[in-house]
C-alpha cells in the first residue's frame, strides 16, 4: 500500500505518522513538502497534525491555500483515500473537504489527553475493522477541536451517515456538537479527526487501539 503524508511548516505529527503507516502498512510513506505541486500515486494521502503556519489567522486556514492543496482536492474529488487528523482536520474543513469548521473549544484551554471514541458507522473504508458501537481509547491533543456546523449541515452530514466517531462516556474534550469527533465526506473517501489514532498503535504507546482505523483504510487502499 502506497501512502504519502504532506508537511507543513508548524506540523509536528508527521514523524508519528510516518512511524504509524511504515508500522502498519509495511512500507515508509512518501513526503511531500507543502510547496510541491502535485502528490505522488498513492492510495492513501494523510495531513498530520501540528500547528501550521502557528495556527495564525485561523488554525488549517493558511495551510489550506498552500500549491500542494489543489492537487489534493484533485486528488480526492477522484476518490483518493484522504485522511486528516486534528490540524489536518481543520486544513480539510478549510480547503472545503470537509463540512463544518474546527472552533476554539469551549472551555478556551489547550487539551491533551485520552479520550473514548465511540465508532457508529462502520460502513466505510476507515472504520470497517471496527465493531459498530465499538468504544475505544484514543489521545488528543489540541486547542481548536470544537467541531460546529450550522443546522442544516448538521443534519445532513447525520442523516448521510458522515459521522463515523462520537467523543464516548462523556469524555467530549471540546464542547463538539453533538460529541462529533470525526466526519468524512459525503462520498465517503476523505475522513478529518481531532484524535490522534496514531499515537496509539503499539506496546509502547500504552495501547493498540488506533492500529484498527490504519488497519482499516490501508486494507481498503
Amino acid at each position: 500500500m502506497k501512502t504519502a503524508v504532506i508537511v507543513f511548516p508548524g506540523s509536528n505529527r508527521d514523524r508519528d505518522m510516518f512511524h504509524a503507516l511504515e508500522l502498519i502498512s509495511g512500507t515508509r510513506p512518501e513526503s511531500v513538502w507543502h510547496t510541491e505541486a502535485t502528490l505522488p500515486d498513492v492510495d492513501l494521502v494523510v495531513v498530520p497534525g501540528g500547528f501550521s503556519y502557528g495556527d495564525y489567522l485561523r488554525s488549517g486556514a493558511i495551510a489550506a491555500r498552500s500549491p500542494i492543496l489543489k492537487d489534493l482536492v484533485a486528488k480526492a474529488n477522484s476518490g483518493v483515500s484522504v485522511l486528516g487528523v486534528c490540524n489536518g482536520f481543520q486544513i480539510l474543513t478549510e480547503a472545503g473537504l470537509l463540512p463544518g469548521a474546527l472552533m476554539r473549544n469551549a472551555g478556551l484551554t489547550f487539551v491533551c489527553r485520552e479520550v473514548m471514541m465511540e465508532t457508529v458507522n462502520t460502513a466505510t473504508r476507515f472504520s470497517k475493522k471496527f465493531e459498530k458501537g465499538q468504544v475505544w481509547r484514543c489521545p488528543v491533543a489540541h486547542h481548536d477541536g470544537n467541531y460546529f456546523a450550522d443546522a442544516e449541515t448538521l443534519k445532513q452530514v447525520e442523516d448521510n451517515g458522515q459521522v463515523v466517531f462520537r467523543y464516548a462516556n462523556g469524555t467530549n474534550p471540546n464542547g463538539s456538537i453533538n460529541d462529533i469527533a470525526g466526519v468524512m465526506n459525503a462520498k465517503g473517501n476523505v475522513l478529518g479527526m481531532m484524535p490522534h489514532p496514531e499515537n496509539l498503535v503499539e506496546p509502547l504507546h500504552g495501547g493498540l487501539d488506533g492500529r484498527t482505523l490504519f488497519e482499516s483504510v490501508l486494507d481498503a487502499a
